[in-house]
């Protein structure tokens, strides 16, 4: 599939950082592909942080991708950066 503008949404921002949420049916590795985010490349700054959930509705994957690079047109975020993925019982 292919980014999705209305699933990226602002939550906080503040001294020029914003936190965003995204939500996609893509697995984590589309998502962190360089380029996946060009299209929102006005809007996300390098340090940002996006909290996203991947392959919703099949093989979740939840935690957090950091703008690390974005010219202008095109995005560079890191790896998915796994939270909760510990649940012992």
């Amino acid at each position: 599939m292919a980014y999705r503008p209305q699933d990226l949404s602002a939550l906080s921002y503040a001294n020029g950082f914003t936190l965003w949420h995204y939500r996609s049916t893509d697995s984590a590795a589309e998502i962190d592909t360089t380029g996946y985010f060009n299209d929102a490349a006005r809007m996300l700054r390098p340090g940002d942080f996006i909290l996203c959930n991947s392959a919703v509705g099949s093989a979740p994957a939840n935690g957090v991708l950091i703008v690390a690079a974005n010219d202008g047109t095109t995005v560079d975020v890191t790896n998915l950066s796994p939270l909760g993925v510990l649940n012992s019982d």
